[in-house]
């Protein structure tokens, strides 16, 4: 038996394994842009319009998504969508969209969220809600 042929690859499995964890725990509180969704998953809980668009926020079991909408989509625009637990840091998705910013998803629990919106020079500031 090669010995050292098996530790090698005994190795490099529990590397791989180790590397899959930390990525798996790094990933709480942070967007979830990975094969980005186009809508967030559960119950519309608020809807925040604004002159240029709207700001939709969801809810589904302890997490609160956002997207911010134009009012009119069309060429590329600066658009921006935020969603914040109280405690931790804001949750962004900024840049020059056609149809939307976002989703982004944060891990609330039973804490308030502070969500905000803009598309060009509009934007929507929830406050502190779903307390």
């Amino acid at each position: 038996m090669d010995w050292g042929g098996i530790r090698r690859r005994t190795v490099l499995g529990l590397g791989v394994l180790t590397a899959s964890a930390l990525c798996a725990l790094a990933a709480p509180g942070s967007a979830q842009a990975a094969a980005a969704p186009t809508h967030c998953a559960g119950r519309k809980v608020a809807s925040l319009p604004f002159t240029t668009g709207t700001v939709q926020v969801y809810r589904n079991d302890g997490y609160v998504c956002a997207l911010t909408v134009p009012r009119r989509p069309g060429p590329r625009q600066v658009m921006s969508v935020s969603v914040q637990a109280r405690g931790s840091r804001p949750v962004v998705d900024r840049g020059r969209f056609v149809e939307r910013a976002g989703p982004v998803t944060v891990h609330a629990g039973h804490r308030c969220v502070r969500v905000t919106g803009s598309v060009g020079g509009g934007s929507a500031d929830s406050g502190w809600i779903l307390c």
